[in-house]
Formats: structure tokens, C-alpha cells, sequence
């Protein structure tokens, strides 16, 4: 190796490391800014101290959601080009961030999922304070871990498996309610399936509506404004349902100088969404229109349509997941700070603001310094996506949700956006099988042919040996046939070889699929296992 290489090569490790260095820094300053500031704004109430290393641990947690969990939301747009890795951070930091302050919500469920009875507590504040500190750090730890391994996870399977194995530790395993744990479990096949099913529904309907015809042009000016439109209605419908009962009944005030609930029924979510997507419909249609004659009648033209409404769509996912997904990084360090500033134990906790800003804070902060590792691997490591695969895939993680939550079913918002990428990659491999039918039929007619043409080879050169005198003519017709034989199995062999790789077709990396699956499985038992041990050694510290 030369001299100039080698050097090259220690200035890249060098370079790697500072910026290793350099992340290390920035997320440690800001965990030691929370400690500071939880542990001094308490002044002299009792157990301060728990809640300024719990106020650690959640900060700890929200920068390994926004490394982890966040990559779902722009990953897609990201993989396909629609978003660069800087504009994809910007984006998501501002609008998760948005979200969590803005639509976060003032109350937030202290046992995430309500997976705990809290009073098989027994008032006792101090186990319960422990606990969530378990709880939070075990979960943080394990979203670390599955950062590093590049697997995207559930934050909110990570907490509920802290949650439970703290719980269990402290009280035992009646403190755990099964049925509600069961349902979780099943999450692990809805979502993923929904998810993947309802994407692959959405790609083959554009592919078949403008992709498949000859006037492609024509085609994508009728049906992408329907397709924004579809999208458009999903996210308002949720972001009303989930992610705007704080501010919904300003909006309604402002729109109807009438008093409003604070919580909007489905129907009135729904009349909503209708409304702002026939607004989008309009403009859309307006903007495909203008655009007709500038691009190609060809699959790259119509992908470009889908840039701009995948750019909206990452950002609608990034405001729903802080507006909802926060209180994974809050909701115990909420707890913990009623529990000690209160003195007992409650099912609901109001959320200070300052336990709201680690939280967004949190999330954009680790987004920006780790979320790009799993950006790309959600974004392009899974399956090549394009505009079309990943618009499918964002239309699949709003739907999904919206039809999960009016069944009732428990689903994961990363099970389902990456169930969708799965969905994709499975449906362009069923549709390049179809395509290669006629090919894998003819394979499969060379191979018999060649197969009796070899029986008949050797069915001859069998004759020919077994005759008791053989003319010299017969020996050579012998050695003839034995390497016409052998050709022939060398033609099979290679038939064989054409036919597999006709009949391979693999869009989805096998490898990615089975490690991020069984990531998905061991998140829970995990997350429950490191949270016991951290509880248990709180406690023998503290005792």
C-alpha cells in the first residue's frame, strides 16, 4: 500500500472521529443542561435529585427517538430522492419539534397504554418514582442499541417493555394487565401487514391508472390531484383526531364564533379532512396541469409530480409523531415529576413545559446528530424506492392509523411506515414475476427438450455397448455419444442457471427484513429485562 494512501486513509479516520467526538459533545452538553436545570428550578422539595437524573434519562430518550423513530417519517422521502439528508433534518427537527409544543397535549397517561395497575404500588411513591426512572433509561438504552444495529424499532414498544419489567420487578407480574399486553403483541402482525398491504394497494393503483398507460400525461393530470387528495384527507382526519385536541377548539372558535369540545368526533374529523382536500384537489389539479407540457411521457415524468406532496407528507408525519409520540419520552419523567412535587401517585400527569421542551428538544437534537443513519436505512436499504413507492408508503402510514384506531386495533406507527416499504418491494417482485412468465416457460421448455435429447444419447450409447461384437464404427459412434452426452448436461446445467435467475427476483434485501423483524420481536422482553435490572439496582443503591 502507498505511503499516500495510507495517509489518506488516517485523514478520513481522523475526520470520522472528530465528528464522532464533536456529536458525543453536543448530546452530552445538552443532558448535563436538563440535569442542571431540573436539579436547581426545584430548589429544596424532596427527591430533587431523582427528578433531575429522571429529567437525564428522558433527555437521553427523546435523542434516541428522534435517532431512531424519526428516520420512518422522512426515511421514504429521502431514499427516493424527493428530500435531501440536510433538508430531510431541517424539516423533520422543526415540524416534530412543532408538533410536540403545539399539538403535544397538556395531560399525558403516566403508564403508557395503561399495561400497570398503579396501585399495586400501595402509595409507596419512592417504588414508583424508580420504576419510571427504569422504565426510561432501560427504553433509551435499547433504542441505542437498535440505532447501532441500524434497526428501526418501536419507541413505543420500547417504553412499554420498560414500563412492564420495572413493574414487575417492583410488584410482580399481577401488576401487569395481560389482555392489554396481548393486544400489543399483536400489534407486531397488524401493523406491518396493514401497513404493507395498503401501500402496495396505492402503488398498484397508480401504476395502473397512469404508470400502464400509453397517454401517461393525461392520465397523471386526472388522477394525481385524486391521489394528493386521498392523502391529504388522511392526514388532516388524523392530525384533528390525534394530534389537534389542544388547539381544535380555537380553530373551531375562530371558524364558527361558536364554543367547541375539546375533543373532535370522528364524523367532524372526517367533514374536515373532506374539506382541505378538496382545497388540495383543486390546487393540485391546477399545478399538474400547468406542468403537462414540460414533462416526459415517460414513468421518470410522472415521478416527478409526486416530489412535492412526498415533501408535505414528511412533514405532516413528523408534526403527528411529535404531537403524539413525545409522551414516549415524557410521559414517565411527567409522572415522576407529579409524583415528587405532589407526593403520591396519579394516573394522569400534567406536563410542565419544561418537560415538554426535552422532550422536542430531545427528538431534534438526536435526529440531527444520529437520526441519518437510519434515515438512510429505512430510506434505501431496504428496498429502492422512487416519488411513487414512497408516496404509497406515506399513504399507507395515515390511512393505516385511521382505520386501525376506529377497529380499535393496537398498531405501531414504525411497524406500519416500514411494513410499507416491505409492501413495495414485494409487489415490484410479483409484478417482475409476472412479467418474466413467458421467459420462465420457455426456460423450462428448453430444459426438457435438452433432458431427451440426453435420455436419448444415452439410451443409444447403452445399445451400442451392449452389443457383443462392435465394429470400430461402433466405438467411435460410443465416444461420440458420451460427449454429446456431456454437452448436453453442461446445456442443462446452464439452462438450469437461466431458469433460477429468470425465477429470482428479489427487490426486498432478505437479510435487512429478517433483522429488523427480529428486532421488532425481542423489543418488548428486552426493554422488560434491562428495566428490572436497572430497578433493581436503584434500589439497592438507594436501600
Amino acid at each position: 500500500m502507498e505511503i499516500s494512501t495510507v495517509k489518506k486513509m488516517e485523514k478520513v479516520a481522523l475526520k470520522g472521529s472528530g465528528f464522532d467526538f464533536m456529536r458525543l459533545g453536543m448530546a452530552l452538553f445538552f443532558m448535563v443542561a436538563v440535569l442542571s436545570y431540573s436539579f436547581m428550578s426545584t430548589g429544596e422539595i424532596p427527591n430533587n435529585m431523582f427528578l433531575a437524573i429522571a429529567a437525564l434519562f428522558g433527555a437521553y430518550m427523546a435523542m434516541n427517538i428522534g435517532a431512531n423513530d424519526v428516520a420512518n417519517n422522512v426515511g421514504p422521502a429521502v431514499g427516493s430522492k424527493a428530500l435531501t439528508m440536510t433538508g430531510a433534518i431541517i424539516i423533520a427537527a422543526i415540524f416534530e419539534g412543532g408538533g410536540a409544543l403545539i399539538a403535544g397535549g397538556e395531560v399525558v397517561k403516566t403508564i403508557k397504554k395503561g399495561i400497570i395497575d398503579i396501585s399495586a404500588f400501595g402509595g409507596n411513591t419512592d417504588s414508583f418514582i424508580w420504576a419510571m426512572m427504569a422504565a426510561l433509561l432501560s427504553a433509551a438504552v435499547w433504542l441505542n442499541i437498535a440505532t447501532m444495529a441500524k434497526a428501526p424499532v418501536s419507541t413505543t414498544h420500547s417504553i412499554v417493555g420498560g414500563v412492564m419489567g420495572a413493574g414487575i420487578a417492583a410488584a410482580g407480574f399481577s401488576i401487569v394487565a395481560w389482555g392489554t399486553m396481548g393486544k400489543i403483541a399483536a400489534s407486531w402482525i397488524i401493523s406491518p401487514l396493514l401497513g404493507g398491504v395498503i401501500a402496495a394497494i396505492f402503488l398498484f393503483s397508480i401504476k395502473k391508472t397512469m404508470v400502464f398507460q400509453e397517454d401517461k400525461i393525461s392520465a397523471a393530470t386526472k388522477w394525481v390531484p385524486v391521489f394528493v387528495a386521498i392523502m391529504s384527507w388522511a392526514f388532516v382526519t388524523y392530525l384533528t383526531l390525534k394530534g389537534l385536541k389542544k388547539i381544535w377548539p380555537s380553530i373551531v372558535e375562530v371558524l364558527t364564533f361558536l364554543p367547541a369540545e375539546n375533543k373532535p368526533s370522528f364524523m367532524v374529523a372526517a367533514i374536515f379532512g373532506l374539506i382541505v382536500a378538496g382545497i388540495v384537489y383543486m390546487i393540485v389539479k391546477s399545478s399538474v396541469s400547468k406542468k403537462a407540457d414540460k414533462i416526459e411521457n415517460t414513468r421518470e415524468g410522472i415521478n416527478t409530480l409526486f416530489t412535492v406532496p412526498l415533501i408535505f407528507a414528511a412533514a405532516l408525519l413528523s408534526f403527528a409523531h411529535g404531537a403524539n409520540d413525545v409522551a414516549n419520552a415524557i410521559g414517565p419523567l411527567a409522572a415522576i415529576n407529579d409524583a415528587v412535587m405532589t407526593g403520591g401517585i396519579s394516573s394522569k400527569a400534567g406536563i410542565p413545559l419544561w418537560v415538554m421542551a426535552v422532550g422536542a428538544l430531545g427528538i431534534a437534537l438526536g435526529l440531527a446528530l444520529y437520526g441519518p443513519k437510519l434515515i438512510r436505512t429505512v430510506g434505501s436499504e431496504i428496498t429502492e424506492l422512487d416519488q411513487m413507492r414512497a408516496f404509497s408508503v406515506a399513504m399507507a402510514a395515515s390511512i393505516t392509523v385511521i382505520i386501525a384506531s376506529q377497529l380499535g386495533l393496537p398498531v405501531s406507527s414504525t411497524h406500519i411506515a416500514v411494513g410499507g416499504i416491505f409492501g413495495v418491494g414485494f409487489l415490484r417482485e410479483y409484478l417482475e414475476q409476472n412479467d418474466k412468465k413467458d421467459d420462465i416457460a420457455i426456460e423450462k421448455e428448453i430444459i426438457d427438450d435438452e433432458k431427451k435429447t440426453l435420455k436419448a444419447f444415452i439410451a443409444e450409447r447403452k445399445t451400442l455397448e451392449s452389443k457383443s461384437t462392435k465394429e470400430e464404427a461402433d466405438y467411435e459412434r460410443i465416444v461420440e455419444l458420451y460427449k454429446m452426452a456431456n454437452e448436453e448436461e453442461t446445456k442443462i446445467k446452464n439452462s438450469k442457471k437461466d431458469l433460477k435467475t429468470a425465477q429470482k427476483c428479489e427487490y426486498v434485501k432478505r437479510d435487512a427484513v429478517k433483522k429488523i423483524l427480529a428486532a421488532w420481536v425481542i423489543t418488548v422482553p428486552a426493554a422488560a429485562l434491562l428495566s428490572a435490572l436497572v430497578y433493581y439496582m436503584i434500589r439497592g443503591i438507594v436501600l
